[in-house]
């Protein structure tokens, strides 16, 4: 546990290091990136023009002085460079997914723990402004027992690209590019489910990797929908949630995303978003349910990386656990099973959080 001010190396300055982990921990107190690995120094420079750029990952692993090294580089090579990082005594954050396979995450963990490191990984749409909205709807019983829940992430992407989740390699594609985000906020809500079932499609020209998803998730008197697709030109609901008192329904994305893309930092006021979400109550025994646009919660991207500073500085629990990363992989990886051999699959170990969560409600 440290108090000081810890220096922080950024592997990858790709769409995800450069817009979402840079600005991020620049906007973090007690964290300060002091060195990027990229292959462009001329584009790590046009944004952070005094930054200590190396072209390698070995170089920065080796500089005594680096605390946390973040991994914001493509899905096959989170495993390999987190082995490196482990062994040369850093802590860790890796951008999601964890790694490409429940395996190499189980290796990580095991080796995380022998060096007695901190591994997280970087869930961040936790601290979406409509996933926390939700979230304290739940946890304040409004919408009753839950019984259906539908999380969309979808995009209108027709023209396949040549980056490298549109190519075959491990790790690419929808699934692992959009699924972690959606099954990382059904664990948090409910728990690990009873069964799962995926159905993977590749609708675009061209396309050769799954670019579109449908996900069931199978708890005790619950069905979760989770969807991504990357050809939806017309808004679909980011949230359609039906319970015994009512339900909620929520359009459009979370901005900061968008806010980050555009060269925007955390300032006073992010992660406000102005499209609230619409909440419909039975006002009482007997009467028509009356419809009302419901406020949301403001979202808080910030929040992961200040709770890293605290659990390195304070010895504060992480923001995401290695725990709840091995039940995201676990869901990853037996969502591919049941897409393989075409029905459910039944996980081996259910979790009980959404019956204690829920069952003084009914």
């Amino acid at each position: 546990m440290k108090t000081h001010t810890l220096s922080v190396g950024l592997i990858g300055y790709g769409m995800s290091g450069r817009n979402f982990h840079a600005p991020l921990i620049q906007a973090t107190p007690g964290l300060e990136l002091a060195a990027v690995v990229s292959g462009d120094a001329d584009k790590v420079h046009a944004d952070l023009p005094d930054m200590d750029v190396l072209a390698k990952p070995p170089a920065l692993l080796a500089r005594r002085d680096i605390d946390l090294v973040v991994i914001a580089t493509p899905n096959e090579t989170h495993y390999p460079l987190a082995k490196a990082a482990l062994a040369a005594g850093k802590h860790l954050v890796i951008d999601k997914p964890f790694a490409v396979s429940l395996n190499e995450a189980r290796r990580l963990r095991s080796q995380a723990e022998g060096a007695e490191r901190l591994v997280s990984v970087f869930h961040n749409r936790r601290w979406d402004s409509d996933f926390l909205t939700l979230r304290a709807l739940l946890e304040a019983g409004t919408l009753g027992r839950v019984v259906a829940l539908e999380s969309r992430l979808d995009r209108f992407r027709p023209t396949v690209t040549d980056r490298w989740r549109d190519h075959h390699q491990p790790g690419s594609g929808i699934w692992f590019d959009l699924g972690p985000h959606l099954l990382d906020q059904a664990r948090v809500l409910f728990g690990m489910p009873r069964a799962i079932l995926l159905e993977l499609a590749t609708v675009r020209n061209g396309a050769e990797v799954d670019d579109d998803f449908l996900c069931l998730l199978e708890y005790d008197g619950l069905r979760v929908t989770l969807q991504a697709s990357s050809l939806v030109a017309e808004p679909t609901p980011r949230f359609r949630v039906h319970g015994t008192r009512g339900s909620y329904v929520k359009f459009g994305l979370d901005p900061q995303e968008a806010w980050l893309r555009a060269g925007r930092v955390p300032t006073p006021g992010w992660g406000d978003d102005p499209l609230a979400g619409r909440l419909t109550l039975a006002e009482g025994e007997g009467e028509s349910p009356t419809g009302q646009a419901y406020p949301n919660l403001p979202g808080d991207w910030p929040d992961y990386y200040g709770g890293i500073a605290a659990a390195l500085m304070q010895g504060a629990p992480p923001p995401v656990t290695l725990d709840e990363a091995m039940d995201v992989m676990s869901l990853l990886e037996s969502g591919l099973d049941s897409y393989r051999q075409g029905r459910w699959l039944r996980l081996k170990e259910g979790n009980d959080l959404r019956r204690r969560l829920h069952a003084a409600r009914r």
